[in-house]
């Protein structure tokens, strides 16, 4: 059995995406990188990015004024109401899909999961590591 190849750096780009004072705590903001909208999250210090498209039904997912916390009752709670991730859950503004943005799963449905990019910071410069496209032969 043959070992895995370390992945390629050159299919990845970090992409600048702001300074690290415009993202203070608590903040949600979405920002435009290599074409795509990517939803920039602080989170007790810790920063998170994740692709607004929710996979509902492709809503704006991190267009959200705030990071807010939810409900669940489950066997766990002896189905009662609990308060969790106080501060780390957005709800599509589409149909109220709740994501725990830490994790990018879905608190109704844990199978789906929102992809989970890179966010570097150095410097007081935040970026955000994204697949690179593939380039495209303009001559073809």
């Amino acid at each position: 059995m043959s070992a895995q190849p370390a992945p390629r750096t050159d299919r990845y780009t970090d992409h600048l995406v702001g300074r690290l004072d415009e993202f203070p705590e608590g903040s949600a903001r979405v920002v435009e990188a290599g074409g795509r909208q990517i939803g920039i999250f602080n989170i007790k210090g810790q920063l998170y990015a994740l692709p607004n498209v929710c996979p509902h039904q492709t809503g704006p997912v991190c267009n959200v004024s705030k990071l807010v916390g939810t409900f669940v009752a489950n066997e766990g709670t002896g189905w009662q109401r609990e308060w969790v991730h106080d501060g780390e859950v957005i709800a599509c503004p589409w149909h109220g899909l709740e994501y725990h943005v830490p994790t990018g799963e879905c608190i109704a449905f844990p199978r789906i999961k929102l992809r989970r990019y890179v966010v570097l910071v150095e410097d007081d410069e935040v970026r955000i590591r994204l697949r690179s496209r593939p380039a495209t032969d303009a001559a073809a």
